[in-house]
């Protein structure tokens, strides 16, 4: 599964998802960020609504449950409770947020954050793909700019069904988890700026080679994590590029990215420091030049606790165990939690949980499980007065 955000692709997906909710008797919004929300009337139109709702934008290399599983659950939500001629006191919704990956625009939970208020509109609409297209022209193309507020109103509780991507909920041999939280996120890209010479004139002392400065950042995150001096830090260099790469040539350039995750905001913080200033003496030592651009950054971000234990009580009444666990992966929810009461339903997953590849699969058991506890947990909010 390849669907880049805004691409033609999403767009396809997009309208399928808007002729479900149509089909549900759903009524439904477009945003001026892309944002889609299809509401399920309650009887006091006055009480903010129950939101249910995650992405359905992948990464480049696979992931067809990933989002997806949470937006068509929501809309199975909602199938369900008419089949079964329940009204509820308040709204429900169900809607899917715009490049919640960040792979094309370089900004993940990009929807989301616009409409909790992290990221203006006016600077997420200027936003670039590697070819230039903005994310404002690529909403007019594909026809999702729409005309609603971007900072849509608050809901009384969202809920997010998700797939776990690891393998916690496999090892514990249970299909639900129930999220407390998310870990700290850093993305960050390093430009190193070298020196182009001949590989076999030019003395090893006299090299300003961009490359080697790349790779000895790659062997020093990795060390990061093996030392224990940061926690549980997780370090993963995604992109790693060779400017001009000839085989005879020393590198004059090489561009990466950094991704740092850590379940506590001051290991986070010494990590990021620490790595500042390794990459600071490494381009002393090998006289290069380096750039820093942040791409995001979000602190750790703990869910509400009351909504975690009625998940639990949830699961408990319909049987089905489950564990407590931390988000590793960043979720549109970590978002919506800035604005209301929030947490997440996580799904086990095959194969060891591995997700964004095509190999990435949860049973069909397990997300039906996971829609139950979404469903079940969903109707007591939306009758809470």
């Amino acid at each position: 599964m390849r669907r880049l955000a805004l691409t033609d692709a999403d767009a396809e997906a997009r309208h399928r998802c808007v002729q479900w909710m149509l089909g549900a008797g759903l009524e439904v919004r477009v945003d001026r960020i892309g944002n889609v929300y299809a509401t399920r009337p309650g009887r006091d139109r006055s009480l903010p609504c129950v939101l249910m709702g995650s992405h359905i934008d992948t990464v480049a290399t696979g992931g067809a449950f990933d989002g997806t599983l949470g937006v068509l659950g929501g809309i199975e939500v909602m199938r369900t409770l008419n089949d079964a001629g329940i009204q509820t006191l308040r709204d429900i919704e169900v809607g899917f947020f715009t490049e919640e990956e960040g792979v094309r625009f370089g900004t993940d939970m990009l929807g989301s954050a616009v409409t909790a208020g992290r990221i203006p509109l006016e600077v997420a609409r200027k936003l670039t793909d590697a070819d230039g297209k903005t994310v404002k022209d690529e909403l007019i193309r594909i026809g999702f700019d729409g005309d609603a507020c971007e900072r849509r109103p608050v809901p009384h509780a969202y809920i997010e069904c998700h797939i776990e991507q690891g393998p916690i909920l496999a090892s514990a041999g249970v299909d639900i988890g129930i999220v407390e939280g998310v870990q700290s996120i850093s993305w960050q890209r390093l430009t190193i700026h070298g020196e182009a010479a001949h590989a076999g004139t030019t003395p090893i002392t006299s090299r300003h080679d961009a490359g080697l400065a790349a790779a000895s950042v790659v062997v020093e995150a990795r060390r990061m994590c093996d030392s224990g001096d940061f926690g549980q830090l997780r370090a993963t260099v995604g992109n790693l590029g060779i400017g001009g790469g000839q085989t005879n040539v020393i590198p004059h350039l090489a561009t990466m990215t950094i991704d740092l995750r850590n379940p506590a905001d001051d290991q986070m913080t010494a990590a990021e420091q620490h790595l500042a200033s390794y990459v600071g003496e490494l381009a002393a030592r090998h006289g290069v030049r380096v750039a820093w651009e942040r791409m995001a950054k979000t602190a750790v971000v703990p869910f509400h606790p009351g909504i975690g234990d009625l998940l639990a009580a949830t699961a408990d009444d319909l049987g089905l165990p489950y564990v407590r666990i931390m988000s590793g992966a960043g979720h549109d929810a970590q978002e919506i939690a800035a604005i209301c009461p929030t947490a997440m339903v996580f799904v086990a997953g095959e194969h060891g949980g591995i997700s964004h590849t095509p190999r990435e699969h949860s049973a069909p058991g397990a997300c039906a499980n996971g829609t139950d506890v979404l469903a079940n947990a969903v109707l007591r909010l939306a009758d809470q007065p």
